[in-house]
């Protein structure tokens, strides 16, 4: 049943202000009652804006805030374990935004901190939420696509919003850890979340900007099942902000447009409205603007997800472990990406299956042939590539009247 909760926003950026905005404008019911900024001049407008009875300069107090049962996290990255950890003893439920933490050690302590404590955690890893992500993977998990053996996921742009995430000390690494962990969440649900994920290699460098870590990334992740993961963030897009995924299966494909291909394109000479889209360059010529922007990002249905899983006692989509996960992954990137070499990536407490083996790549035609490919042909004939079982060698056969192959 549903219930009415009342929020500790800690962090008034963008990000607070988009978890805001969707609590108050979507879901409804849920509150945001309390609001924390080191910043006595940012809270104030902030709680101003969205109406907010409570405002803190104090992370504690405003955790503690006697009328709240829900902690939500938007702060910076070298902030959530002091949050996680405050929240965990107050025993209050704990919406943490991605990426979890900074690297695997530090995301496994705060796993440690809301599992010890027995309380509710979530991931907000909002782009596995988006509205075409939700009903691929539907399609995905009915067998649509037969086994996925390849998923990219792509996020670029011209770069953050706030001076911290250009700070390696406060974020942890550069486009990888901030883009990186959506691209490679993604990847996971398509794949298989209970997959395990064994290497990586990467490529990883700072092309553009004056600072101390990567600004473009590549990288392939490798599953136990055979699967590949490829992932491409960048902060030195122009042009808006790409989101792109493509998914391949034995049986079909996917591919997904999030953000600057949406149906909505607009060329003005003078435009008024000033913000079109996040990570929008140009108010004038050619604009993508987006419909309901919190919608497209996945923030509504993250929500309603989340809350959901408070109030019926079950597990959200994204838990604190799917971020540790994904935390294990960047680190392996990072290493690679040093390296030039597979790297491995190191798991502690691995909860999925242990499969030993990539699957079966074979499928056979009958009891003398593999199946390699089946073409309907222009003239109409339906022509197979196949591979004798006995002597390894490939054959081209018609199918002929009565589904029989033509004869050698």
């Amino acid at each position: 049943m549903s219930k009415e909760h009342k929020i500790t926003m800690l962090g008034t950026g963008l990000i607070g202000m988009f978890y805001t905005k969707t609590l108050h404008e979507q879901r409804g019911k849920d509150r945001v009652h309390a609001v924390y900024s080191r910043s006595e001049e940012k809270v104030k407008k902030f709680a101003k804006d969205w109406d907010i009875p409570e405002y803190y300069t104090s992370m504690e107090a405003a955790i503690n805030d006697p009328e709240t049962d829900v902690v939500v996290i938007g702060l910076p990255n070298n902030l959530h374990k002091e949050a996680v950890e405050l929240s965990a003893k107050a025993g209050k439920a704990i919406l943490c935004t991605k990426p979890l933490a900074r690297n695997a050690g530090e995301a496994k302590r705060l796993l440690e901190f809301v599992e010890k404590a027995g309380v509710f955690h979530a991931y907000l890893e909002d782009l596995a939420y988006t509205p075409k992500t939700l009903k691929s993977l539907a399609s995905v998990k009915k067998g649509d696509l037969g086994r996925i053996l390849w998923v990219r996921s792509r996020e670029a742009h011209s770069g953050p919003h706030s001076e911290w995430f250009w700070n390696i000390e406060q974020a942890g690494g550069g486009a990888i850890i901030d883009l990186g962990c959506h691209c490679i969440e993604i990847a996971r649900n398509f794949i298989g979340k209970n997959i395990k994920p064994l290497e990586v290699m990467c490529w990883a460098d700072t092309q553009v900007h004056p600072i101390d870590t990567e600004d473009n990334g590549i990288g392939l992740v490798k599953y136990e099942n055979g699967a590949i993961g490829q992932f491409e963030v960048s902060w030195t897009f122009r042009g808006g902000m790409d989101l792109r995924d493509e998914v391949s299966g034995t049986e079909g494909s996917i591919w997904l447009n999030h953000f600057l291909r949406t149906g909505f394109e607009m060329f003005t000479a003078e435009n008024k409205s000033g913000y079109v889209a996040e990570k929008s360059e140009s108010d004038t010529g050619w604009l993508f603007p987006v419909g309901d922007e919190v919608h497209e990002l996945g923030y509504v249905s993250m929500f309603n997800d989340v809350f959901n899983a408070l109030d019926n006692g079950t597990e959200p989509m994204e838990s604190f472990y799917d971020g540790y996960i994904v935390n294990a992954i960047m680190d392996a990137c990072y290493r690679s990406s040093k390296s030039k070499k597979w790297e491995t990536i190191h798991i502690i407490d691995w909860r999925g299956i242990e499969q030993g083996k990539k699957s079966s790549v074979t499928e056979s035609f009958d009891k003398n042939y593999f199946l390699i490919k089946k073409e309907r042909m222009p003239d109409g004939q339906l022509k197979l590539i196949l591979k004798e079982k006995k002597s390894g060698r490939m054959i081209e056969r018609v199918i002929k009247e009565g589904g029989h192959l033509e004869d050698d």
